[in-house]
């Protein structure tokens, strides 16, 4: 399926990361150079995604100066100086500025390295995966051992149809949420007005047998703490050693 728009969830106050985000919006902290937020819209771009929404409140300005340089995707401001909508509030506000239709829908501070070049990439992966017959989310997914940064907390079992249920332990197939999924506009149709998070919208749709799961090709990075930084920085340049 051809899906040319996405949503960045950007809003965050990064707490766990000060004293750098005292001083830097935590999706503008650069990894091996980069922001994070750059391997984000990188991926999008490269999936063929031409519109992105980006949602912005902590330290707001920077991001906007920041996102005002790209040309791919053509970024809009979603603007939540005022108050802070969460996951899910602010991606309902943020859609509100996109055609109605499936869309990407990605954090800005959690991305991979190391997919193989002679292969779709892994959002281009997902939009082929995504059915919106039978699915409402089709989520970006990756095993435990294949993450930088993570707490090891396991999010979802992957079935062997491709269903993701809440994990427990002893359930096989867990796997970790990569921050990236395909979302059916009409899962959000009756959502709360104000803020709220999306693990509800999760809940929801694994209630319908609609929440799927592709697994990642490569190794995904996340970066909560400063101490986290510098492992993460490891990881780019251990792949970017091996071509990934």
């Amino acid at each position: 399926m051809k899906i040319d728009t996405a949503m960045v969830l950007a809003a965050g106050l990064g707490t766990r990361l000060r004293p750098i985000t005292d001083t830097m919006p935590k999706p503008l902290v650069p990894i091996a150079g980069k922001p994070m937020i750059d391997y984000v819209l990188n991926a999008l771009a490269e999936a063929g995604v031409e519109e992105a929404v980006v949602n912005v409140h902590h330290l707001a300005d920077q991001m906007e100066a920041h996102l005002a340089r790209r040309a791919r995707p053509r970024v809009q401001i979603s603007d939540e100086r005022e108050s802070l909508l969460d996951s899910g509030g602010g991606l309902v506000r943020g859609m509100k500025l996109l055609p109605r239709q499936p869309l990407f829908v990605m954090n800005a501070d959690l991305f991979w390295v190391g997919e193989k070049k002679d292969e779709p990439s892994n959002l281009s992966r997902l939009a082929g995966f995504f059915e919106p017959e039978r699915m409402d989310i089709a989520m970006l997914v990756v095993r435990n051992e294949d993450t930088t940064g993570h707490n090891g907390k396991l999010d979802f079992s992957l079935g062997e149809d491709g269903r993701l249920s809440r994990y427990k332990d002893g359930l096989p197939r867990p796997v970790v949420y990569a921050g990236a999924f395909v979302l059916a506009p009409e899962l959000l149709d009756d959502a709360p007005d104000g803020p709220f998070g999306l693990n509800a919208s999760f809940d929801k749709a694994i209630a319908a047998g609609r929440l799927f799961g592709l697994e990642l090709s490569g190794h995904w990075i996340t970066v909560g703490t400063p101490d986290a930084i510098a492992p993460a920085e490891a990881a780019v340049a251990r792949f970017a050693a091996s071509g990934g």
